[in-house]
């Protein structure tokens, strides 16, 4: 089994419109930089991830991910770190952006601490999850407990969902949560709102520790966590019901 210290790992994440790529080494990010959001994914990846300036036949794993996020996104990056890996023979790791996004926040929160991640999901709605925060190392599984689980609904709908929760002191991150501010503020009293970050960096450095744990797959097991179904199928069902 692969080291942390002796892996090379290349991540990407194109759950958005501009995305990132990074290059991890050692569970540490030597290089990352953000993708180009007036281009799309697939005009577009084949170069970034080249620029990172490492040998694909270098690289130990493939780290993507999974999602939630653009559906066009998702399948276009999942589809090109699985062929990648493919043809270099190498593992990959499929990462929850939301996870991702909640490990990034946890640097600046105290263990106890909650952490709520909201991904702009369009049409009114966000894609989210919360957290509670842990004393244990960053990037590990152990640093987060679930409490709420990856969903999509309105802001306002969320925060409905999650009035059980202790969330008023809780800090909120992500895009989605930018964008919804002024519901947040109404709604929860958040206590803080953390400006998201690019986030293949720690994508890679979640996988290393997966791999490293043996958690990687072969390329054709990574699969895509969309939340909210395709639109293909609303329309279908909207059809037969009509």
């Amino acid at each position: 089994m692969l080291k942390v210290y002796r892996m090379r790992v290349l991540a990407l994440d194109s759950t958005g419109r501009a995305g990132s790529v990074a290059l991890v080494e050692g569970g540490r990010v030597v290089r990352e930089m953000e993708g180009d959001g007036s281009r799309t994914h697939g005009e577009r990846l084949p170069g970034e991830l080249a620029a990172l300036g490492a040998p694909f036949s270098s690289v130990d794993l493939f780290a993507v991910a999974s999602g939630p996020g653009s559906f066009t996104g998702l399948r276009i990056g999942i589809a090109t770190m699985q062929g990648l890996a493919l043809v270099g023979k190498r593992p990959v790791v499929g990462v929850s952006a939301l996870e991702a996004l909640a490990q990034m926040a946890s640097r600046r929160l105290e263990p106890g601490s909650l952490v709520a991640c909201w991904i702009d999901a369009h049409r009114g709605e966000v894609f989210s999850a919360l957290y509670r925060i842990a004393d244990a190392p960053l990037f590990t599984p152990e640093r987060l407990t679930e409490l709420e689980g990856a969903a999509v609904a309105s802001p306002e709908r969320t925060l409905a969902e999650w009035s059980g929760r202790q969330i008023r002191a809780a800090a909120f991150t992500g895009d989605g949560a930018a964008r919804y501010q002024q519901a947040l503020a109404v709604g929860s009293g958040a206590g803080a709102l953390i400006a998201p970050e690019p986030l293949a960096g720690a994508i890679g450095c979640m996988a290393a520790v997966s791999a490293a744990r043996g958690l990687a797959v072969e390329p054709g097991a990574v699969h895509a966590l969309y939340v909210r179904r395709p639109d293909a199928e609303l329309h279908r069902d909207r059809t037969v019901v009509s």
